[in-house]
C-alpha cells in the first residue's frame, strides 16, 4: 500500500499540533489555580485541548486518504522533536548532543519503517 503525501503531511501537522498542545498544557498548568474552574477557564489549557482535537481530526482525515499505519504513525513520533524545539524557544531548555543523537535515531527509524 502506497501512502499518499497528503496523509504524510497531515501526520506531520498532527505531530506539530501535539507538541504545541503539550506546551500549552504545561504553560497552562503553571498558571492554573487548584480548582476545576481555574482549569476550565484557562485559555492555555483550552488551547491544548483544541490542539489535541486537531490531532484527532488530522489522524482521521489522513487515514481516510489511505496509507500504511507503519509509515504514518512513526511520523507522529516527531512530536518529541517539535516538543524539544518548543521547550528550547519557550523555556530555554537546552538540546544536548545526546538529544540530537536521539532525534537522528528517531528519524532513521522513521525512514526504515517507511521502506
Amino acid at each position: 500500500m502506497r501512502t499518499p503525501a497528503a496523509s504524510i503531511m497531515m501526520f506531520l501537522a498532527a505531530s506539530i499540533a501535539g507538541a504545541l498542545g503539550q506546551y500549552l498544557y504545561k504553560s497552562g498548568a503553571e498558571r492554573a489555580g487548584g480548582s476545576v474552574g481555574s482549569y476550565i477557564a484557562n485559555p492555555r489549557l483550552l488551547g491544548g485541548v483544541f490542539c489535541y482535537v486537531a490531532v484527532m481530526v488530522l489522524f482521521v482525515a489522513a487515514f481516510r486518504r489511505g496509507g500504511s499505519l507503519t509509515v504514518l504513525y512513526p511520523i507522529y513520533a516527531t512530536t518529541f522533536i517539535w516538543a524539544a524545539l518548543i521547550a528550547l524557544a519557550a523555556y530555554g531548555t537546552p538540546i544536548r548532543l545526546v538529544n540530537v543523537a536521539e532525534m537522528l535515531l528517531l528519524i532513521g527509524g522513521m525512514f526504515l519503517m517507511g521502506k
